[in-house]
C-alpha cells in the first residue's frame, strides 16, 4: 500500500480522494508523488495514468504563462553600421534546451484494411487480376535471379532476400514479440551468430522493463536499404568492445533493435525523430525531470567508429547512472520499510491470534468448570433425592412385610431359614446370624425386602433419637412415586452354590424347601461396573 509521505489526504475533496485511489490502484505509485502528478493533470485520472506510463511532457499552458511573465523588455538600441553586421549566431526564437527530450511509449497500431464497395470491386476486378499476374511473374523472376552468385547478383535482390522486397507495407505485420524474434533471426542470418543480447519483445514492453528495473535502454534502428548499415553493424555494433560493454551487467543496459521495414520500428523512428540511419539512442529514467519520465539522454546518428560510439555511450551512462542509483536506493529503502511494516503487521496479527486463542481457551475452561460444577450439584441433589426415596421406600416396605407364622401354622407350610447378615451400613455392627420362619408362599422378593428392612423391623426407638427422625417415623409411610428400588445385596446358598434373585413369582417353599442356610452378600458397584466394561470390551473384540 502506498505511503502518505507527509501528504495530508484529509484536505482533499471526496472526488480528489476517489481519483487518487483509482490512480494508485493502477500505478502503485507513492502518494507523495501521485498527488503532485494529479494536480498537474487537473485531477484527471486518465491523463495522469498516461503521463505515468508514457512520461510527462512539457505543459503548454505553463510554458505559455512562463513565456508571458519573462518577456524581455526591449531597450532603445543605438548602434552604428559596423555593429549592425554583428549578428547573434543563435537563431531567433530558439531557447536553450533545459533537459533531455521525452521518450514516448509506442504501442504499434494494427493495420486496418478497407474493402471497396461491391460495384467498385466488380469494375476493378480485371485490373486486380492483371496486377496479381504481373506481381507473381515478377517474384518468380526475382526468385530465379536469387540463385546467381553473390558477386554478380543485383543488390536489389540481395536486399529483398534479407529484408523483404515489398517494403514496410509488404511485410506481414506480426505481434511485437514475433516481430522482435523475426528481426533477431534476420540479423543472425545476415551477420552470423553474435552475442548481442537483443530483447525479444515489443518496444513498449522493453521501455516498461527498463523503467521498472532502472536500466538503460539502447535502441538501434536499421534500414537494410541504407548503404552504411552493413559497415556500421560489422565494424561498430559487432566490435568486441561494444559487445562486451553491452553485456557487462554492471552497466545495466538493455538492447532493443528494429527494422524500419516493420511497422513497430517505423513508428519508433517517426516518434524519436530519426533522420538518418543507422540510428541509436539511449533512454533511461530521469528523476530530475519527473518521477516517471523516460527521456532520450543520447542520440547516435549515422555511422560512427567503435571508439567514438563507445565513448558517447560511456559519457551518457556515467552522467545519469548516479540518478538511477539514487532512485534504486530509494526503492530499496521503501521496499525495506514495506517489508518491515508487513512483518510488524504479521507479528501483530499473530499476537492478536494468540490472545484470541488464549481468551477462547479461558472461556472454554470457565464454561467447562461451570458445567462440571452444575453437573456435580445436580448429581448431589439427585443422590440426595434417591437416598430420601430409598429411606421412604424402606419404611413403607417394612409395613407390608408379612409377620412371622405362629406356632399354630402347620409345619409343612413353614420354611425355616438361617440368614447370615453382612456388616451394617456406615460401619455399624453386623446383626450376625438371623433365624426366622416364613410362610411357604412367601416370595423371594419379600425375603429380600425382609433383609433390606430388618434394621427397621428390629430397631427400637431410643430416647436419644433426633426429634426429626421421630417425626418422620411417626408419619404414615407411603410408597414414593416413580421410584424403582434396587437391592444392593444378593442372597445365595453356600453348598451347593446357588444365587436367588428377587423374583416376585417364585416362592420359598418351591425354591428352597422347608429349611435352609443362606448368606447375604453385599454387591460392590465398582466391581460390577468393571466386570460389565470388561465383558462389553470382550464382546466388541469378538465381533471384530
Amino acid at each position: 500500500m502506498a505511503s502518505n509521505g507527509g501528504v495530508d489526504i484529509g484536505q482533499l475533496s471526496p472526488e480528489q480522494q476517489s481519483a487518487l485511489e483509482q490512480y494508485t490502484q493502477v500505478t502503485a505509485q507513492d502518494i507523495k508523488d501521485a498527488v503532485p502528478l494529479l494536480e498537474r493533470s487537473q485531477w484527471n485520472v486518465q491523463i495522469a495514468i498516461s503521463k505515468f506510463f508514457d512520461g510527462e511532457g512539457p505543459d503548454p499552458v505553463a510554458e505559455a504563462i512562463a513565456a508571458q511573465e519573462h518577456i524581455p523588455q526591449q531597450a532603445a538600441r543605438h548602434e552604428n553600421l559596423q555593429e549592425s553586421f554583428i549578428v547573434d549566431p543563435r537563431p531567433l526564437g530558439r531557447m536553450p534546451r533545459a533537459g533531455p527530450d521525452l521518450a514516448p511509449r509506442i504501442v504499434p497500431q494494427p493495420q486496418t484494411t478497407h474493402r471497396p464497395p461491391f460495384l467498385l470491386a466488380i469494375v476493378f476486378a480485371p485490373f486486380n487480376f492483371g496486377y496479381r499476374a504481373i506481381s507473381t511473374l515478377f517474384r518468380s523472376i526475382m526468385y530465379i535471379f536469387a540463385f546467381l552468385p553473390a558477386s554478380i547478383r543485383p543488390r536489389t535482390i540481395t536486399t529483398s532476400m534479407t529484408s523483404g522486397w515489398r517494403g514496410t507495407m509488404g511485410r506481414r505485420m506480426l505481434m511485437p514479440r514475433d516481430t522482435a524474434a523475426r528481426f533477431k533471426r534476420e540479423f543472425d542470418e545476415e551477420y552470423g551468430t553474435n552475442d548481442l543480447p537483443f530483447y525479444e519483445g515489443g518496444f513498449a514492453q522493453a521501455l516498461d522493463l527498463a523503467k521498472n528495473d532502472l536500466k538503460f535502454l539502447l535502441i538501434v534502428l536499421m534500414s537494410p536499404e541504407h548503404d552504411d548499415t552493413e559497415s556500421f553493424t560489422r565494424e561498430t555494433l559487432l566490435s568486441p568492445e561494444i559487445v562486451a560493454y553491452i553485456n557487462d551487467p554492471s552497466n545495466d543496459i538493455m538492447l532493443w533493435g528494429g527494422n524500419v521495414l516493420d511497422s513497430e520500428a517505423y513508428q519508433v523512428a517517426t516518434e524519436y525523430n530519426c533522420t538518418k540511419y543507422p540510428f541509436s539512442c539511449l533512454v533511461c529514467l530521469t528523476p530530475k525531470e519527473g518521477s516517471t519520465r523516460m527521456s532520450i539522454v543520447k542520440r547516435l546518428v549515422g555511422p560512427q567508429p567503435a571508439s567514438t560510439y563507445l565513448s558517447e555511450l560511456q559519457t551518457a551512462i556515467n552522467k545519469y547512472a548516479p540518478d538511477l542509483a539514487g532512485v534504486r536506493a530509494e526503492r530499496t529503502a521503501q521496499e525495506v520499510a514495506r517489508s518491515l511494516r508487513t512483518e510488524q503487521d504479521s507479528a501483530y496479527e499473530r499476537s492478536l491470534a494468540r490472545d484470541r486463542e488464549r481468551a477462547r481457551q479461558r472461556k472454554e475452561a470457565e464454561a467447562a468448570a461451570a458445567l462440571a460444577e452444575k453437573r456435580a450439584l445436580e448429581e448431589a441433589e439427585a443422590a440426595e433425592k434417591r437416598a430420601r426415596q430409598r429411606q421412604q421406600w424402606r419404611r413403607w416396605r417394612a409395613t407390608t412385610i408379612s409377620p412371622e407364622p405362629d406356632a399354630s401354622t402347620a409345619p409343612k407350610d413353614v420354611v425355616r431359614l438361617a440368614l447370615k447378615m453382612p456388616d451394617g451400613e456406615d460401619g455399624a455392627a453386623s446383626p450376625g446370624r438371623i433365624v426366622r420362619r416364613f410362610a411357604g408362599t412367601t416370595t423371594i422378593e419379600e425375603l429380600y425386602a425382609f433383609v433390606e428392612c430388618h434394621d427397621l423391623l428390629t430397631k427400637k426407638h431410643d430416647d436419644d433419637e433426633d426429634e426429626d427422625e421421630e417425626e418422620e417415623t411417626e408419619k404414615p409411610a407411603e410408597k414414593p412415586e416413580g421410584y424403582k428400588h434396587e437391592y444392593r445385596f444378593r442372597i445365595a446358598a453356600p453348598m451347593p452354590r446357588a444365587v436367588y434373585e428377587p423374583d416376585e413369582e417364585a416362592t420359598l417353599g418351591a425354591t428352597i424347601g422347608r429349611s435352609g442356610n443362606l448368606i447375604v452378600e453385599d454387591i460392590i458397584p465398582d466391581e460390577d461396573e468393571d466386570d460389565e466394561e470388561e465383558e462389553s470390551d470382550d464382546d466388541q473384540g469378538a465381533e471384530k
